[in-house]
């Protein structure tokens, strides 16, 4: 290959790098920010994920019915949070070797663990964790918006991963079409 045609290569990937480098740049810092504090939630001291608390008994035939566990953690969300709150459920995190279950709400940050036995809140908490992993992975535009389906979410995704890809390309034929021309011119 000819070295203009290399270094013809090499401007167009100079220029493609330049262009997608500020936009790339703010959403790697976020990205890399918030991964790197979601990478560290369960060293935090409860800070940004809740300690898992322990139940008294870690046999489920002692258990209380999970619709029971829920209608209690729906009274506790009430009672010592807030009344405004929505007790609609993103999901129970059952944890027979602690003997506990983590309710985690659908439109708030707020985890309520009870002891699986006694039905007991064991820790009432705001989970931190939930609201960098949204920042994280760009859903938090889509929740505050209430849009459906996450486009935003796909769109920021999909745009990190192809401005990340194009760096990597563009990277390579600056790193190496300047060795490739100096090669080529040299013979």
């Amino acid at each position: 290959m000819k070295s203009s045609k290399i270094a013809s290569w090499v401007r167009i990937s100079r220029k493609i790098h330049r262009k997608v480098a500020l936009p790339a740049f703010i959403c790697f810092f976020i990205i890399a920010f918030t991964g790197l504090l979601l990478g560290w939630k369960k060293h935090t001291g409860g800070v940004l994920l809740p300690d898992t608390q322990r139940g008294i008994s870690t046999e489920p035939s002692t258990w209380l019915s999970v619709d029971s566990l829920y209608q209690l953690a729906a009274e506790v969300l009430n009672d010592s949070v807030s009344t405004s709150l929505s007790p609609e459920i993103s999901r129970i995190d059952m944890r027979p070797p602690k003997g506990i279950a983590k309710f985690i709400f659908k439109h708030h940050y707020w985890e309520i663990q009870l002891d699986c036995t006694t039905g007991e809140a064991l820790q009432i908490a705001r989970r931190n964790s939930d609201l960098i992993e949204r920042i994280h992975d760009g859903s938090i535009i889509d929740n505050w918006l209430n849009i459906k389906g996450s486009p935003f979410k796909l769109l920021y995704i999909s745009l990190a991963g192809l401005s990340l890809l194009s760096f990597i390309i563009t990277g390579i034929f600056l790193y190496f079409g300047a060795k490739w021309v100096k090669r080529v011119r040299d013979r």
